[in-house]
């Protein structure tokens, strides 16, 4: 039981760096104007809004299959 809740700890420990990464990358994205793209779609009714970052999703998956291209190939 002990060896169990060593690696649920290791775990754990993993996804708060993993979540603490993702913070850091998006303060950097809305202070770098990345937070509103062309392309983002925005619903506003009363006192509902639902926002898309349809903009922001499409550079993500440029930048991120280019590093992926890079580093993965063999």
């Amino acid at each position: 039981m002990c060896m169990e809740i060593a690696s649920i700890g290791k775990v754990l420990i993993g996804a708060a760096l993993v979540l603490l990464t993702l913070g850091v990358l998006f303060l950097l994205f809305g202070r770098l104007g990345l937070d509103r793209l062309p392309g983002d779609l925005v619903f506003r009714r009363g006192a509902l809004t639902v926002y898309f970052p349809l903009g922001l999703m499409i550079l993500l998956s440029v930048v991120g299959t280019i590093l992926l291209n890079i580093f993965l190939r063999r």
